[in-house]
């Protein structure tokens, strides 16, 4: 069978990153590409051997372009997916699918209107040590679980090269939550299902610059379970999550390369082996095959839409100081 042809829309650095581990999948090739500055269209179809699309409606209309693949700042993802729908093709859109549950509504029924697949890169849910938490606590490994926590940094924030729009509040709203914490936001909802409330806090204390130094989200999941997920853009990278059990604890940290747990009768924790898996390469297989009829994208349009719900939670918890029910968004 034929390699998917792929478009790619925002060519900055993970734009790059999807271009190399969709090619690295073995299941698709990345045909053109097209960002508003004709130099970075031009680097990056040498740098990746595609062709640079002159405008964006010449790459919709491209009949050797099965699917694309866009990595641009997060309040175009409804409006691009919709004109993609409509030009039939495919849509895999970086994380998070929008920042409102309007605008991933849209995306979604655009994509169901026109039949074409729609999958979010809520890529580290694949890692295989978040995994491992997933089936330990589906089968009881952990008793019964009443707490996950998560923390998500980094230091982009200090960039001055930083894109103008990741520093932009009204485009990444609640500092490192839309770059970073959307990660942990969808891999607890993989591990135990929705959310029910949502109260956060998100405040600018050094000022390093336009966006929140810091935020804090605590949540409640149907069924009762606490979760708290703190992120920001501004200290050194740490990316853990733990569920807390009855019966045992259990880490996944350095971002996926370490896993440890320790039951309830023992007082240290021990270092579980775990596999590495490219999550990235991964999930642009998996849109492949999706494409192709022989899969259903993990991280579809319900997945990206519980965690816009999670997101405009946050938003309205912060502006009024209240916990908010989700239900009222959905």
């Amino acid at each position: 069978m034929e390699n998917v042809r792929l478009g790619i829309i925002g060519l900055g650095w993970f734009g790059g990153v999807l271009a190399e581990s969709a090619t690295r999948s073995g299941l698709a090739d990345v045909v053109t590409c097209f960002a508003r500055s004709a130099d970075s269209r031009a680097a990056f179809a040498e740098r990746h051997g595609c062709r640079a699309a002159d405008s964006l409606a010449a790459l919709f209309g491209d009949d050797e372009v099965d699917a694309v693949v866009f990595a641009t700042p997060h309040s175009t993802h409804a409006e691009l997916t919709e004109q993609a729908a409509a030009a039939g093709k495919h849509v895999f859109v970086e994380k998070p699918l929008s920042l409102t549950v309007a605008d991933a509504k849209r995306a979604i029924e655009a994509a169901d209107a026109a039949g074409v697949v729609l999958q979010v890169g809520q890529n580290r849910r694949r890692q295989p040590a978040n995994r491992r938490i997933k089936h330990m606590i589906d089968g009881g490994e952990l008793g019964t679980v009443l707490q996950l926590e998560g923390f998500h940094t980094a230091a982009g924030g200090h960039k001055p090269d930083l894109p103008a729009w990741r520093k932009d509040p009204s485009e990444c709203p609640f500092g490192g939550m839309t770059a970073l914490g959307v990660h942990t936001i969808d891999t607890f909802h993989h591990w135990i299902g929705p959310a029910r409330r949502v109260s956060a806090f998100s405040n600018r204390i050094a000022g390093l610059n336009e966006l929140d130094d810091a935020t804090t989200v605590m949540i409640e999941y149907e069924g009762g379970v606490l979760g708290t997920i703190g992120t920001n853009y501004f200290t050194a990278p740490i990316v853990t999550t733990a569920a807390y059990g009855t019966e045992a604890i259990v880490w996944n940290e350095e971002d996926g390369k370490r896993l440890f747990v320790q039951p309830r009768t023992q007082a240290a924790r021990s270092e579980h082996e775990i596999e590495q898996l490219d999550t990235v390469t991964d999930e642009m297989a998996e849109f492949a095959r999706a494409i192709r009829g022989e899969a259903t994208p993990e991280t579809g349009g319900a997945e990206g839409l519980e965690v816009a719900v999670v997101l405009e939670a946050i938003g309205r918890s912060v502006e009024t100081g209240s916990a908010v029910d989700v239900d009222d968004l959905r």
